[in-house]
Parts: structure tokens; sequence; C-alpha cells
């Protein structure tokens, strides 16, 4: 969750409510510093190394990290005539970034000339981590985005009965789910593969990374008149918070039917 997407306090769509009024204003951009030291990489060089990143909380978006300019190769960074503006932020100005043969092209951005309300961002510099060859706060890598400290994930052993079915075919049924409660998303319910028809599914090739939990590895269903593709996922190797959904399945909520009761009530 970030404090300004989403289900954040200032979201679109809070999940809570403060005892005051905050008196907010339209667009809020929350900044703040960081402890961590932060480097980007492109090829075989350092785009950008520093121990004074700011993270900042943009309306509606991730986090992400702010770089002094003193701290960035700006040797590697050529002009881009894009220009996108941001609520609450101002006109971004871009870069392409260029390591010898290798070509970001738009991957670092700046609001050069934030309103007054932002005026703490003014000048520093962020990169599309997409575009990146990685980002490691400290020694280890980070995907996808800067790390919340706002979110965090709680698995939980629970006794409930969770039942999956694709049509009229029981693909699931146990009670001894993982509950995995991750700030600002829905409830994920993670179940042991003895208690999953496995024989119905197939390993995907692909692979979906989260800043949280690590890299996740996607399955494939096939019923004799139906395939569902990438209808479920596992962690093989979860990061901390996560390590108690290790290989566990877990599925896409909307594709399938997904039914949580208690078991004692269902006589199990």
């Amino acid at each position: 969750m970030s404090l300004t997407k989403g289900s954040g306090p200032f979201g679109e769509h809070p999940v809570g409510r403060f005892n005051f009024d905050p008196q907010a204003p339209e667009h809020v951009v929350y900044v703040e510093s960081s402890p961590r030291r932060v480097r980007v990489i492109l090829g075989d060089q350092t785009v950008a190394e520093s121990k004074d990143v700011l993270l900042v909380h943009p309306p509606e978006r991730t986090p992400t990290y702010l770089f002094p300019r003193e701290h960035v190769r700006t040797d590697l960074l050529d002009p881009s005539e894009r220009r996108r503006s941001d609520p609450g932020m101002g006109e971004g100005t871009y870069w392409t970034v260029q390591v010898g043969d290798r070509r970001a092209v738009d991957a670092a951005y700046s609001w050069e000339h934030p309103p007054q309300s932002a005026a703490t961002i003014a000048g520093l510099i962020a990169f599309d981590w997409d575009s990146m060859d990685g980002v490691f706060e400290e020694d280890e890598e980070v995907f996808v985005h800067p790390r919340d400290p706002y979110t965090r994930i709680d698995v939980l052993r629970s006794s409930r009965r969770v039942r999956v079915c694709v049509g009229d075919t029981l693909v699931a049924d146990t009670t001894r789910p993982r509950m995995l409660i991750e700030t600002g998303l829905p409830v994920r319910w993670y179940l042991p593969r003895e208690d999953v028809r496995t024989d119905l599914l197939e390993p995907s090739y692909t692979t979906t990374r989260c800043p949280y939990k690590g890299i996740a590895h996607h399955w494939s269903l096939g019923l004799d008149d139906r395939y569902e593709k990438d209808i479920a996922w596992t962690y093989p190797e979860p990061f901390h918070d996560a390590a108690g959904v290790r290989g566990l399945l877990c599925f896409v909520e909307e594709r399938v039917e997904l039914a949580v009761t208690d078991a004692e009530r269902d006589g199990r």
C-alpha cells in the first residue's frame, strides 16, 4: 500500500478514517528520507548510487526513489523531448540512459520546477525500474518498485475450509490453508499441494515479481473442455515476510469459484 494510492489514507478509496479532518490538498505528495544505500545498474555501469535518497509517494502511484543529481552519472544521460505533467508534482523532464550499446529510452526523469508544495523534489532524479538491469537496496536486489515502509505482509495458519472450483470441477479442497494479508490488497488463500488437483495443472513459462514476496511461478489448468492459462501461482523461494507460503498454491480468485467457510460447520 502507498499512502497516496488506492486504499491508502490519501488514496482514492481509503479503507480507514482519521478522527480529524486532515484538510488534504487535492493531490497529496509525501516525501521521506530513507536509510538505505540505493544503486541503479544498467549494463556494466552503476548509473546512480546514493545513501541520501528520498522516497516519494506520488498521487495514485507506487513510491519511487529520488537521487540527488550529484549522485547520478549525468554523463550517461541524453536529454529527451518527452514531457509529462504529474498532478501535484509539475512537469516531468526525461533523459535516455546510454551505457555502451545499451540504450534505455526515457528511463530517467525529474521534476525540475514542481509547485511550491512539492519543492523538496525539485531537480532530484528517478528511474524507470523496468528499463534498468537492476536496483539494489544495500546489497539486495529489489524488484518492480521500492518496498513501501507502510506495507506489511502477514501469513496466518487457518483451519477454515477453502474450496476451489472451475466450472463443475472441484480443483482444491483443504482445511489447512494459509491466509496471506498484504496491506491494501485483498486476502489471498494459499493451499497445500496435497489438497489441490495438481494432475490438472501444468507449469507455465510465466513468472512475475513482487517487491515483498519474490518471484512467482505460474500454473495453467487444463480440463477436457477448458484451458485456463496462468490460473494459479506459487513462490518457490519467497522473501522472508512471505516464507509461510513457500511452495503453496494460490488461485486467481477472479477466474475461479472460491468458497471460504468454517470447517466445523461443514462437519470437517
